[in-house]
C-alpha cells in the first residue's frame, strides 16, 4: 500500500516539473544573451595589491633572509637545549626508578632468606 502511494506521488511529481519546464522553456530563450566578466579570485586581487605596495622594497633581500635565518637559528638552538633538558630529566628518572627496583629486589631477597632459614628451625 505505501509503495503504490510513493509511486503515485513521483509519478505526479514528475508531471508537474515537466508542466513547470514545458511554460518556462520558450520564455528562457527569449530572454537575451549576457557575457560577465570572469571574476578574479580573491588571491590574485591581495596579490596585485601586494605587488603595487611592495613593503619590501626599501630592504634588500639579502639582509632580510640573513636577519630570518638567524632568527630560525637561534630558534633551533633554544628548542634543542630544551629538549637536551627534558631527556637529562627522563634518564634522571628511569635511573632513580632503577635504583628504587634494585633496592626492594634485594630486601625482598633477605626477606625471603630469613622466611626460610627461620621455618626449618629445629624446634
Amino acid at each position: 500500500m505505501i509503495e503504490l502511494i510513493s509511486k503515485i506521488v513521483l509519478i505526479f511529481s514528475l508531471l508537474g516539473i515537466t508542466v513547470i519546464l514545458a511554460r518556462k522553456i520558450p520564455v528562457l530563450v527569449t530572454l537575451p544573451v549576457r557575457t560577465k566578466k570572469p571574476k578574479k579570485s580573491s588571491f590574485s586581487k591581495l596579490k596585485e595589491k601586494v605587488l603595487i605596495l611592495n613593503p619590501l622594497r626599501y630592504i634588500p633581500s639579502e639582509i632580510f633572509l640573513q636577519k630570518f635565518l638567524s632568527k630560525v637559528r637561534i630558534l633551533t638552538l633554544k628548542l634543542e637545549n630544551k629538549i637536551a633538558i627534558w631527556l637529562k630529566q627522563l634518564r634522571e628518572k628511569a635511573k632513580k626508578k632503577k635504583e628504587i627496583g634494585n633496592d626492594k629486589y634485594w630486601e625482598e631477597l633477605k626477606d625471603s632468606n630469613n622466611q626460610d632459614n627461620n621455618t626449618f628451625l629445629p624446634g
